[in-house]
C-alpha cells in the first residue's frame, strides 16, 4: 500500500528532528521495531483474528522518551498517549506506541472507516503498560468512543492506584465495528465499592448505539472485588464477537452479555475462578427489548466457577450452545430457558497442563490428554488459537483458547 507523508513540508521535518536532537541528545534513538506479533511486517497478532494493520495514510509514534511539544514522528514522539488521541483525527491513522509505562485515563473520539480504520498498535506485544495516573479524573483507563478503531497489544494494569478516581473499567468502547485485540488487562477494579456502578475490564457498551466489536485473544484476570456481582470480565451490551479470550477470578462473572446484546458468537474462550462463568442475558434494555438472541456459544472451557453457563434476564429461542467443556461448577453448570439443551458437551476435568486457582497466570493449555483436543467445531471458529497456533491439526479444532 502506498504510503504518504504524514508531515506538512520539510520545514516540519527538519523542526522534528531538531526537536528530537534537543530532547535526547545523548539517547539512542527510541525503536518502534514490531515483536510478540505473527508477522512484524502486516502486524497479525496472535490472536487467531487474521487482524492486520496495513500501510496508513497517517502515521504517529509515542515514546516514554519522547515529548508531548514534539511531532509525533518516528524520530520525534509524543510522550503520552492522551497527546497522541488528540493527534488523531482522521482516518486511516496508526499509532505506534513503544514499549513502556503511560498513565491511562484518557479518551479516543477520532473515527476510522470501514477501508481506513484507525489502529492503536504497542509494537511490543504487552510492552506498553497503562497504568493509573497520579490524579486520575476518569473511571475508564481507556475511554474509546470512536468507530473503526482497533486497539491491539497493550497491557492495563490497574494495581497501583494513586489518588482520584479508581477506575471501574480498562478498556471500554462506545463505538461501531471496533477490534479489541491481544491485550492483557488485569487489577481493574478491585478496591471499589461494589454497587450498582459495576465496571469491567474490556467493556463494549451499546449505550451510544455501538454495533459489532470484536474482542478477541485478551488475557483479563484479577478484576473487581470478590464477588461483587457488578464488575465482570468481559461485558458486551450490543453485537459482536468474543473469541479466543482467556479470563479468570473476576468478581462476578467472566463473559456477560446484558442491555441490548443480541447476535453474539463466544467461541474458544477459556473462563475459570469466577463467580459466573459464562452469563447470556437481557435486561436494563436502552433501545430494544428483544432480549439476548442469536447467541452462539461454542467450545469454551467453563472450569471452576461457582456458577457455569447461565441465561438470565429476557432470553430468545435462537440460542445455541455447542462443544462446550463444562464442569466443577459448584452450584451448577447449565441453566438455560426456553426449552433449550445444550450440545456434545464435555463434563470433565480439562487437564489444563498448569492450572491453579490462585497462581498469577496460570497455563491454561490443554495437556497431552486433555479431552477438549479435537471436541470442538469449526463453525465461527477462527483458524488460529490465542498463541497464532492453527486451529484445524490433524486431531481437528480444540475446545477453549489453546490449541494443543
Amino acid at each position: 500500500m502506498k504510503k504518504q507523508a504524514t508531515i506538512a513540508s520539510l520545514n516540519a521535518v527538519a523542526a522534528a528532528v531538531v526537536l528530537a536532537f534537543s530532547v535526547s541528545a545523548h539517547a539512542a534513538p527510541t525503536s518502534f521495531a514490531l515483536s510478540g506479533y505473527d508477522a512484524p511486517s502486516n502486524l497479525t497478532v496472535n490472536t487467531g483474528s487474521n487482524a492486520t494493520t496495513p500501510a496508513t495514510t497517517y502515521n504517529y509514534y509515542v515514546s516514554p522518551t519522547g515529548s508531548d511539544t514534539a511531532a509525533g514522528t518516528k524520530a520525534a514522539p509524543f510522550k503520552t498517549l492522551a497527546r497522541a488521541a488528540k493527534a488523531v483525527t482522521k482516518a486511516g491513522t496508526t499509532v505506534f506506541v513503544a514499549p513502556g509505562t503511560y498513565d491511562g485515563g484518557f479518551k479516543t473520539t477520532a473515527s476510522g472507516t470501514a477501508n481506513a480504520r484507525i489502529y492503536w498498535v504497542s509494537t511490543t506485544k504487552w510492552g506498553a503498560k497503562i497504568v493509573p495516573p497520579a490524579n486520575s479524573t476518569n473511571k475508564n483507563a481507556w475511554d474509546n468512543r470512536g468507530n473503526y478503531v482497533s486497539i491491539i497489544g497493550f497491557e492495563v494494569d490497574g494495581s497501583k492506584v494513586r489518588s482520584g478516581t479508581k477506575w471501574t473499567l480498562g478498556i471500554y468502547t462506545g463505538g461501531s465495528y471496533n477490534v479489541i485485540e491481544g491485550n492483557h488487562v488485569h487489577h481493574t477494579a478491585t478496591t471499589i465499592p461494589c454497587n450498582s456502578a459495576g465496571g469491567s475490564a474490556i467493556g463494549v457498551d451499546s449505550y451510544y448505539k455501538g454495533v459489532k466489536t470484536d474482542v478477541i485473544g485478551n488475557v483479563v484476570h484479577d478484576i473487581g472485588p470478590a464477588g461483587c456481582t457488578y464488575v465482570q470480565g468481559i461485558y458486551v451490551s450490543t453485537s459482536g464477537t468474543i473469541k479466543n479470550n482467556v479470563v479468570y477470578r473476576v468478581g462476578s462473572a467472566a463473559i456477560h452479555l446484558w442491555h441490548d446484546a443480541t447476535n453474539v458468537q463466544i467461541i474458544n474462550n477459556t473462563v475459570s475462578s469466577s463467580v459466573f462463568g459464562i452469563i447470556v442475558g437481557g435486561g436494563d434494555f436502552y433501545f430494544t427489548s428483544a432480549g439476548a438472541n442469536n447467541v452462539a456459544v461454542y467450545n469454551n472451557i467453563v472450569y471452576d466457577n461457582k456458577y457455569g453457563i447461565s441465561e438470565q434476564g429476557k432470553t430468545g429461542t435462537a440460542n445455541s450452545y455447542k462443544n462446550n467443556l463444562v464442569f466443577k461448577n459448584t452450584t451448577y453448570d447449565w441453566q438455560l430457558r426456553n426449552g433449550l439443551k445444550h450440545t456434545g458437551t464435555i463434563a470433565s476435568d480439562p487437564l489444563l497442563a498448569g492450572y491453579s486457582r490462585t497462581a498469577a497466570m496460570p497455563n491454561f493449555k490443554p495437556s497431552t490428554s486433555s479431552p477438549v483436543i479435537g471436541r470442538g467445531i469449526a463453525t465461527y471458529a477462527l483458524p488460529t488459537d490465542i498463541d497464532g497456533k492453527p486451529r484445524n491439526a490433524s486431531t481437528g479444532y480444540d475446545i477453549g483458547a489453546y490449541q494443543h
